[in-house]
């Protein structure tokens, strides 16, 4: 039997957590003493490795619980889709470092990628997620209109977009010193708004929004750096700017 303590080491998981799965009924222990100390066995140990399994894969607290608690809930089965979500996690990390490999390799003029390499590794299951945060955001029918509009698209189409949009961040990295005010940086930015029509059409709210949300997301914080660490910031600042004159 572990106590409390004992399986927040063995774990790495805090003890106010272990105390919040108790509450919300997703990880009682198994006894509790006379002292009120709770107690975990065994089998406590393989459900909250299941909890850690969810968690790495995003799914809710709620969520969990009712999967676990389902009548058809399979340990063994389980385990093994695990597996695989943790192997196609690994293939698409091994691309990204690939991807951040190439693009060091670029960016010191060892070797040349196109800018549809630069997005090598940034999945459709991530652009889902994606998509989920937008519609917490924007609201779903925003995000809806802008996801048809998006399928109505060819593949060369896409393509092509995805290439254009390369196209205007490597632009702004090489005029990044001339400031975010300058008209050379001001016309990338008019040709990023007309960029973002292929998605849907944004109000000046949005794109201070998509400002910022590229300089705090670490993801796109991550595919924005690979242009030029600066990248991030400089967006916002730029977008702003072109935001202020709009309005």
């Amino acid at each position: 039997m572990y106590t409390v303590k004992q399986l927040s080491d063995l774990a790495g998981v805090s003890i106010r957590t272990l105390h919040y799965y108790d509450e919300i009924g997703l990880l009682k222990p198994s006894s509790v003493g006379d002292n009120g100390y709770r107690y975990y066995d065994e089998a406590a140990l393989f459900r909250l490795q299941q909890i850690l399994f969810f968690r790495e894969i995003e799914l809710g607290l709620l969520q969990i619980k009712e999967i676990m608690d389902s009548p058809g809930f399979n340990l063994m089965a389980a385990l093994q889709s695990h597996r695989e979500v943790l192997q196609d996690k690994i293939r698409r990390l091994q691309r990204l470092i690939q991807t951040v490999d190439s693009t060091i390799l670029h960016l010191a003029g060892e070797v040349n990628i196109s800018q549809q390499q630069l997005f090598n590794g940034f999945d459709e299951e991530k652009q889902r997620r994606y998509e989920q945060e937008a519609i917490q955001k924007y609201g779903e029918r925003s995000v809806r209109e802008s996801v048809q509009r998006w399928n109505s698209y060819t593949p060369q189409q896409k393509e092509q977009i995805k290439a254009e949009g390369g196209a205007i961040y490597s632009g702004l990295v090489k005029v990044m010193e001339k400031g975010a005010a300058h008209p050379d940086v001001q016309a990338l930015i008019a040709r990023w708004h007309q960029h973002i029509r292929y998605f849907y059409e944004p109000t000046p709210e949005v794109l201070r929004c998509l400002g910022q949300l590229y300089n705090e997301s670490p993801d796109f914080q991550t595919t924005f750096r690979q242009f030029h660490p600066d990248l991030p910031a400089f967006l916002e600042a730029a977008i702003t700017h072109y935001c202020n004159a709009l309005s």
